[in-house]
């Protein structure tokens, strides 16, 4: 038994023996095309909701399930928390002054330099091309 396309159509695959495919017959009988009833997937009893996976009666329990555990010891309010925003970078940038002392911090400053970096880099740059020569 060897599948072959649907000579009307051209989609559907069908056995040699049959003449159309399933939607061809239904079509020319003039039936209309049967949707399928998606059921719910929570209670599996009723049918669910266009675009939805569950069915109304559950989707309305699922809200108010919702809302009793918004309303519950589970929800966290804002205000509680009593966080002052940040009202200026100062606030976020620790005093360095006080930890280590005028001196010393230059030089970590000095080490640190990203311009000085670059300049060591393009000295260095250049030292490598006259050595290259």
């Amino acid at each position: 038994m060897r599948l072959i396309k649907c000579p009307r159509c051209e989609l559907n695959y069908i056995t040699e023996d049959e003449g159309y495919c399933k939607i061809c017959k239904r079509e020319m009988k003039g039936e209309s095309q049967r949707e399928e009833i998606e059921m719910c997937t929570v209670c599996n009893e009723a049918p669910a909701l266009p675009g939805k996976d569950v069915c109304l009666f559950c989707l309305k329990e699922m809200n108010a399930n919702d809302r009793e555990e918004d309303e519950g010891e589970g929800r966290v309010d804002e205000a509680s928390l009593s966080i002052d925003p940040v009202s200026s970078m100062d606030e976020i940038i620790p005093e360095i002054d006080e930890d280590i002392p005028e001196r010393e911090y230059d030089e970590i400053e000095s080490d640190l330099s990203l311009d000085e970096m670059g300049d060591e880099e393009a000295e260095e740059d250049e030292e490598d091309e006259d050595d290259d020569e």
